[in-house]
């Protein structure tokens, strides 16, 4: 399977955001170009319906001639009372707290990731192995830790690119 980042976000850096929706920044068109051109024809896309993901899916579906699928289930994280808000600004005492396993602690109002990993774990199990997802950075380290075995410090050492290709295989 081929999964895609979004494209870079217009949002002001070390803001906190999950399931915030915006739109892309003047450099995700031209990262669209680029995805575009790296990433092998889809017989099947799917997409979180987040803004910054559509944009790409629909630019990939129409190159392949396809009609893209969103699905709730591949947006980011939940961030809860935190989505919008500045990291500096947290609460210190709460954002600490839940630094102490984000694997399992949610967010005030938000989810924990592993929310986020059984969620997508779902829908992409329900996808044949020649489908693009175009999604966001948790729902990929999501996957890495669920198909490659990583650990949650492991995934989130790797950062993936914004609208860039990225070849995961499903265990055999």
């Amino acid at each position: 399977m081929i999964f895609l980042r979004h494209p870079t976000p217009d949002v002001t850096p070390g803001t906190c955001y999950g399931r915030l929706d915006m739109d892309i920044a003047e450099v995700g068109h031209g990262e669209i170009d680029r995805a575009l051109a790296l990433t092998p024809p889809a017989r099947h896309i799917i997409a979180s319906p987040a803004l910054r993901c559509r944009k790409l899916a629909l630019q990939l579906a129409e190159r392949d001639r396809l009609t893209p699928q969103f699905d709730e289930r591949l947006w980011e994280m939940h961030m809860g009372d935190w989505e919008g808000l500045k990291w500096a600004d947290l609460d210190r005492s709460k954002s600490n707290r839940w630094l102490e396993d984000p694997l399992r602690n949610r967010t005030p109002g938000g989810e924990a990731f592993a929310d986020l990993m059984s969620r997508v774990v779902e829908v992409v199990a329900e996808m044949p192995a020649d489908t693009a997802i175009v999604c966001h950075a948790g729902p990929i380290r999501a996957i890495w830790m669920a198909w490659e075995g990583l650990t949650f410090k492991q995934a989130f050492a790797r950062q993936p690119a914004y609208a860039e290709p990225i070849e995961i295989h499903p265990p055999e």
